[in-house]
């Protein structure tokens, strides 16, 4: 089994290089400290499993996510995030990801959830499951960023990060007059008027730190 961890924190990916050293069946542990990184890597050797931290520098995760998905379609991520498991986890499972775990759960969930995907099964905890079947028992549950569009979402907190148009722009290969559309969309779906007000919703929700 070969796994593959992706942070930009090295203590992180200490500490899980050093949990998944109990696996008996493991060959190899690689590293990135960025999305980029991890996709470069991915070109030359092919993991079972991307261990994939959601916010980082440049590219977030869950944009790694849905090129991985695109590009690596054999490769299970599972995805670890610092946020609460309802604010980005089913967003994740929807663009493929295989378990989504909290990086204070994981020195206790890991081994079982890469047990669980080695065997193509998806890895949730009991709380999470419970979160997701309540939101598609009721859509009136679903929060307003939920009802954004994967690149509309990536939009709405890259603006809230303060980033630039430009920088939008050039970090996902789009036009700025597209950048513009889809800000224009976010604003109006959120029911907001200004980037600060994007910006303070993140934050109340703990989409971005």
């Amino acid at each position: 089994m070969k796994i593959l961890i992706c942070d930009d924190h090295k203590i992180v990916r200490d500490g899980l290089r050093q949990i998944l050293n109990q696996l008996e069946d493991i060959s190899l542990i690689g590293e990135a400290a960025s999305g980029s990184e991890a996709l470069e890597i991915l070109k030359d050797i092919s993991f079972h499993i991307l261990l994939l931290d959601i916010t980082m520098p440049g590219m977030s995760g869950l944009e790694v996510l849905e090129i991985v998905k695109e590009k690596h379609p054999l490769t299970h991520v599972l995805m670890l995030s610092m946020h609460p498991q309802d604010q980005y986890a089913l967003r994740a499972l929807k663009l493929g990801a295989s378990g989504y775990l909290t990086k204070d759960t994981a020195s206790e969930e890991l081994l079982l959830a890469v047990r669980k995907v080695m065997k193509d099964g998806k890895y949730i905890s009991e709380a999470l499951a419970d979160s997701i079947a309540q939101k598609f028992d009721n859509d009136n549950n679903l929060q307003k960023h939920e009802l954004l569009s994967a690149r509309e979402f990536n939009v709405m907190i890259k603006l809230a990060e303060g980033r630039s148009l430009p920088e939008i722009s050039s970090e996902f290969f789009i036009s700025k007059n597209a950048v513009s559309t889809y800000r224009a969309r976010v604003l109006k779906k959120m029911n907001l008027t200004t980037n600060n007000e994007l910006t303070k919703y993140c934050i109340e929700n703990k989409l971005i730190l």
